[in-house]
């Protein structure tokens, strides 16, 4: 198995301190305390002065230092004894008092995990499925290439400030257990012939216009994934909408350009990445055919699962809502250093699994877990609920109480429960999905829930159909409705996905039509959601934190230049001259661009005529605009004059440029975080060190 890895940074952590204690002395605006409190995982909750902090767990893998450590942490700073595994193999910990972030996040760190990138406008955790590396079918362990990708993107350049969060998934074989389908990207391990690679699908997602990927390359080999990710990310990036928040998920831009125009604009983003990247290391996997055995699905299997390697089996354990408590959590730290098991995973349908179990030990291992109340998954409680109105700002009705009443019955289907139609609990890929809803009826607001039947987003699979939305105090009804008509009706061997799609949406909207009308008479039977006293309303929270604040343009233009810095600096080494001052011309107007417009100027499309536009928005700083109009002579030389040493020389002219500005940006606005955006001959801190101290309060 693959070694975890340490994905912490205690500088970081001590900046975000900084940064906490800047806000609370009323040094730095609620807006920009908000994106750095997002970028560290740090999400603020219905409740006021606590908060929800997710922990990115690649692949959903943790070992028992990390489930102690998380124990620690609820006693120490949460009144709230239970942790939540989320769809995406994330755990978040809710209740976190803000004061008590920092020293969280660095007893996190002790053990190796991180927040970080785990909110606001960037790569969120990346999921696979979760038998990845023991499943008979698969054709790689692709947790070795998810960790790969993991640490090519995390802190990287390219996604700190991107239009919008970028959800990624790894497939160990053409099942596609992770449900690449409903990702901004997914990548799945395939075989052509004799030949081993990947399939990229990108442009999927769920919650608003749910939207199926396309398939962007059939088949590629290993060595070129990450520069395929990369091209994707860049294309997204550059493209998507900065301005409708609504409309700037990467699935917009292939409705935006067509499947043909969106991989068209990726094969040009491709070419520079190849280039760029041509000398880059990348993960290498252990390749084989596989076999054609049961096809797991997504989450954990529903029963003892036989490995690929020879006596050792896969115990999957049920976990009800995700939820976790503190015994919980040090008992099963326990149970793998008692049965000397490397890792435990939390897989998609918020359920765990341990894997490498040898068989005379299953006994006395079922028998440890059931002394903690946890056990193997039962028929029907293939349940998955998002926190919804408990702790979420987005929250509209009670998952959370409506979840535990629900049962998938005696054919065990999916049954996927949210509390807004952002969809966290991934509604439109269960057999039955739904999401809370306000509808207003006798001039009375109702809680609902959007019904969607019949989804699977695995390979040869569709996102769900749309339903009516019923009712729900009548969703219990609805739902013995809906299984008894398929007990009844379903052919031999009928799936429920195939029998959604036989009799159609206008069968279930005659099928539900008992529990969809409401009569005056029957209003105050229908007022209340679950779990609460008093009549239904929507509360105004501000909105969620999801993606963030609205960044600061110059920040993403800086953002922008360094990943362009990067590939000037490797294009440059390979002497691939021409593509590196190429890159270097794109750095200078890319700040300039983002400069001119800070101080009120407008954004041209060269050089010159932005430098022009900079020299009149700052008159009394003529030397930035006369160096911009020196920076467009010197990429406008002839390809055979240029060489390293001449190269050196642009270049460094270029950073000390690109420092100059940032001082005066920063000067302009001291809250400003250009983090990670620089060159790296001088830092941020330095630069804030740097005003006098006026500017700097």
């Amino acid at each position: 198995m693959n070694e975890l890895i340490n994905l912490a940074s205690d500088e970081e952590i001590t900046l975000f301190d900084k940064a906490l204690q800047d806000f609370q002395s009323q040094n730095m605006d609620a807006d920009r305390f908000t994106a750095a409190r997002l970028q560290m995982g740090i999400y603020g909750q219905r409740q006021e002065g606590v908060n929800m902090i997710r922990i990115k767990l690649p692949g959903g893998r943790l070992n028992s230092k990390q489930l102690a450590v998380i124990a620690d942490v609820l006693e120490k700073y949460v009144q709230h004894d239970v942790v939540h595994i989320t769809t995406r193999q994330d755990i978040q910990i809710h209740y976190v008092p803000l004061g008590d972030t920092p020293e969280v996040l660095r007893l996190l760190a002790t053990t190796g995990l991180t927040t970080r990138e785990a909110c606001g406008n960037t790569i969120r955790n990346v999921t696979a499925c979760s038998l990845s590396g023991v499943c008979p079918r698969q054709h790689v362990d692709v947790n070795k290439h998810l960790d790969g990708a993991v640490q090519h993107f995390l802190r990287n350049p390219l996604t700190q400030q991107m239009p919008r969060k970028f959800k990624i998934s790894f497939s160990a074989c053409e099942s596609d257990c992770a449900q690449g389908m409903m990702h901004d990207m997914g990548v799945i391990a395939v075989q052509k012939g004799t030949k081993f690679g990947f399939k990229v699908v990108a442009g999927g997602g769920l919650g608003h216009k749910p939207h199926e990927a396309i398939v962007v390359e059939e088949f590629i080999e290993e060595k070129d994934l990450l520069l395929v990710m990369e091209a994707i990310v860049s294309l997204h990036n550059r493209y998507s909408d900065r301005v409708k928040r609504a409309k700037a998920r990467i699935k917009f831009l292939v409705d935006r350009f067509g499947q043909e125009g969106f991989i068209e604009k990726y094969r040009e983003e491709l070419e520079r990445t190849k280039a760029a990247l041509a000398t880059q290391e990348y993960p290498k996997g252990e390749w084989n055919s596989g076999i054609d055995s049961e096809i797991p699905g997504i989450g954990a299997p529903r029963k003892l699962f036989e490995q690929k390697q020879s006596g050792l089996y896969v115990f999957p354990i049920s976990t009800p809502m995700g939820n976790l408590n503190v015994v919980q959590l040090r008992g099963l730290a326990r149970i793998l250093e008692f049965f000397e098991l490397n890792e435990i995973r939390v897989t998609q349908d918020q359920n765990m699994i341990l894997i490498n179990v040898e068989k005379e030990k299953i006994d006395t291992l079922g028998t440890a877990v059931s002394k903690l109340d946890l056990g193997k998954p039962q028929t029907g409680d293939d349940v998955v609920a998002c926190p919804g109105t408990s702790t979420c700002r987005l929250g509209i009705t009670s998952s959370t109480v409506l979840g535990p009443k629900l049962s998938g019955g005696e054919h065990d289907l999916k049954i996927r429960v949210s509390g807004c139609h952002n969809g966290c609990a991934q509604p439109e890929t269960g057999d039955i999905g739904m999401y809370g809803v306000g509808k207003r009826m006798h001039g009375k607001l109702i809680p609902h829930y959007q019904m969607y039947l019949g989804g699977d987003g695995k390979a040869n699979g569709e996102l769900a159909i749309k339903a009516p939305a019923v009712p729900a105090a009548r969703i219990e009804e609805a739902m013995k409705l809906i299984k008894t008509a398929y007990s009844s009706e379903c052919q031999s061997g009928e799936t429920f996905f195939f029998w959604v799609r036989r009799v159609g949406k206008e069968y279930f909207t005659e099928l539900l039509k008992c529990v969809t009308d409401i009569k005056a008479e029957e209003l105050e039977l229908v007022l209340r959601d679950h779990g609460k006293e008093s009549d239904f309303k929507v509360l105004q929270l501000g909105g969620g934190e999801c993606a963030g604040v609205t960044q600061v343009k110059i920040g993403s233009s800086f953002f922008e230049a360094a990943h362009e810095r990067n590939y000037r600096d490797a294009l440059k080494f390979q002497r691939k001259f021409e593509d590196s001052v190429k890159c270097a011309e794109e750095i200078a107007l890319l700040i300039s661009q983002g400069v001119t417009e800070l101080f009120g100027g407008a954004k041209k499309d060269n050089l010159r005529e932005q430098a022009e536009e900079l020299r009149n928005v700052l008159p009394t700083k003529p030397k930035l605009s006369e160096q911009l109009i020196k920076f467009s002579g010197y990429f406008m030389s002839s390809t055979e004059a240029l060489d390293v040493v001449l190269l050196n020389k642009w270049f460094l002219e270029l950073d000390e440029w690109t420092v100059e500005v940032a001082e005066l940006c920063i000067s302009f606005d001291h809250q400003l975080d250009l983090t990670g955006a620089l060159p790296q001959t001088v830092s941020p801190g330095q630069l804030q060190a740097q005003q006098p101290a006026d500017m700097r309060q």
